[in-house]
């Protein structure tokens, strides 16, 4: 037989059930805080490892940092990281200058200016041609075993591939690339571009066709690229001086 509740008994059930809901979201935010709590422990206990006075609150100008804050700036500052480490491990002598590097996801390419080739100075230019070619040469046979070894070290390190090149009398000579598989979809009107490239000869395939069409807006938009580079490195450093700090 069907039980009927009567309204008194309806509404002690539905205070029970309030009740015991209470008392589930406070057991949920005792747990939340004391979670909360056992991770900024680290923290202040680095604060104090490293010098902080003891119970000091922290500040920008003791430069100490939430576990937020630190992870923002170490990977905002591991550009500069590499390039500091590349600067120091890289042997005096090898290039005229410091060397230029160009860093992505999956690569690292170390270009160096080499010191000039004075023994072709006042040749004519087939000999100066050939001279610098020797020059690259030399220095890529005498220089393998080092940049062997600290090509192992920085793709320990940084988790890239290193490649190298050098530039003489004003001209680039790579040494090693690193080839990568890039996935994309293309429209139809799109895929028409590349198979026309294909059908023209210009390149053997649709693969080929859209990296010819990658280096010849590389080309004629460097100086368009770079200065989107430098734009979205600017970003990057105000977003590491943002809410990742403690006043």
């Amino acid at each position: 037989m069907r039980r009927t509740w009567s309204i008194a008994e309806t509404n002690e059930t539905w205070a029970a059930c309030r009740r015991d809901a209470s008392a589930a979201l406070a057991a949920s935010a005792a747990a939340l805080a004391a979670l909360a709590a056992s991770a900024a422990a680290p923290v202040i206990e680095s604060r104090t490892a490293l010098g902080a006075p003891e119970g000091s609150p922290p500040s920008l100008s003791t430069h100490w940092l939430t576990a937020e804050g630190r992870c923002n700036l170490d990977y905002m500052n591991a550009e500069e990281q590499l390039r500091a480490w590349f600067t120091g491990r890289l042997p005096e002598g090898w290039f005229a200058d410091r060397p230029h590097i160009v860093l992505d996801r999956e690569e690292i390419t170390i270009i160096g200016t080499l010191p000039p080739l004075t023994v072709a100075q006042g040749l004519p230019d087939l000999e100066r041609t050939a001279a610098a070619e020797g020059y690259v040469e030399r220095f890529r046979e005498e220089t393998r075993e080092r940049r062997v070894e600290i090509a192992r070290e920085a793709e320990h390190r940084f988790r890239r591939k290193v490649s190298w090149g050098v530039v003489v009398d004003g001209e680039t000579v790579m040494f090693t690339t690193l080839s990568v598989p890039v996935m994309t979809r293309l429209r139809q009107s799109e895929r028409q571009v590349l198979d026309t490239l294909v059908a023209a000869g210009v390149a053997r395939s649709r693969s080929d066709a859209l990296a010819w069409c990658v280096r010849l807006v590389g080309k004629h938009t460097d100086t368009w690229l770079a200065d989107l580079r430098d734009a979205l490195q600017h970003v990057d450093r105000v977003r590491a001086e943002g809410p990742g700090l403690v006043d």
